[in-house]
């Protein structure tokens, strides 16, 4: 088996572990944000452990003094190189390290209604492997999603996504989403490659899920852009567009597939 590529980090913990899942919470200079969406979360902390897995933020959010009192069990810092995949490889690599089943994940931009989790805690204990959360199923909510970006998922990304994977998707944009330990974990899925460093890692998930026949279902969740202000977002302009293109038809492509495995089940 190849060995995990994952990349430096450091580790605060506040407190240990207590629940079988954890909710790992991606951040990189969120600020306000992120603290108010621990705030309204503090009281999920009796159902999963609060996880931040933080990009390298240097606003002054993730420090033990804003984090601990607002019931986050760790902080777990990138200092290797990469972005959000990079983050995600960190998150999974501890959370699998500590014994959890499966892991929650959601953006900590303070956009998603986290009352959700628990009903991503409670698929995972009915056996899902991998869980998307989306605004456009029954239940739930699409409020004030900037027309491009809507036409974008609905026209272009969820299609494509959904034909590399054999099965329909509808929101494969939305970061909030939950994984089986047995998923990631698993040699024929092989998240912790260094090829994942980007957006790479939340299209294959998806895709190879469904392709070796891993439980998968969507659930309705509730995403809301500001009212005013700019779009809270970390793709800007058309070269960053352009890359989240290519990323997308990479995946669709197969091109990030570990070597020497099959797609069968």
């Amino acid at each position: 088996m190849t060995a995990r590529q994952v990349p430096a980090f450091t580790l605060a913990q506040y407190r240990p572990r207590r629940a079988r899942y954890c909710c790992a919470i991606f951040v990189i200079n969120e600020g306000r944000k992120l603290l108010g969406q621990l705030e309204r979360m503090a009281p999920l902390a009796e159902v999963v452990d609060l996880v931040v897995a933080d990009g390298g933020s240097t606003d002054g959010s993730t420090t033990e003094a804003e984090l601990a009192p607002r019931g986050v069990t760790a902080l777990l810092t990138k200092t290797g190189p990469g972005k959000l995949s990079a983050q995600m490889r960190m998150a999974f690599a501890w959370a699998l390290d500590q014994g959890y089943e499966g892991v929650i994940t959601i953006d900590g931009n303070g956009k998603d209604d986290t009352s959700a989790v628990p009903a991503f805690a409670r698929a995972l204990d009915d056996g899902y492997d991998h869980l998307q959360g989306s605004r456009f199923v029954p239940g739930g909510q699409a409020i004030r999603t900037p027309l491009a970006r809507y036409l974008g998922i609905r026209l272009l990304h969820a299609p494509l996504i959904s034909l590399a994977a054999g099965r329909r998707y509808t929101d494969t944009t939305n970061g909030f989403r939950a994984y089986s330990a047995r998923f990631l974990a698993d040699p024929r899925v092989a998240p912790f490659r260094d090829v994942f460093a980007a957006y790479e890692l939340h299209y294959y998930l998806a895709i190879r899920a469904a392709r070796l026949g891993f439980r998968v279902a969507e659930l309705p969740v509730t995403r809301t852009y500001p009212a005013s202000g700019p779009t809270p977002t970390k793709i800007h302009g058309l070269r960053g567009n352009l890359f989240v293109l290519r990323t997308l038809l990479a995946a669709c492509a197969g091109r990030f597939d570990p070597p020497d495995t099959e797609a069968g089940a």
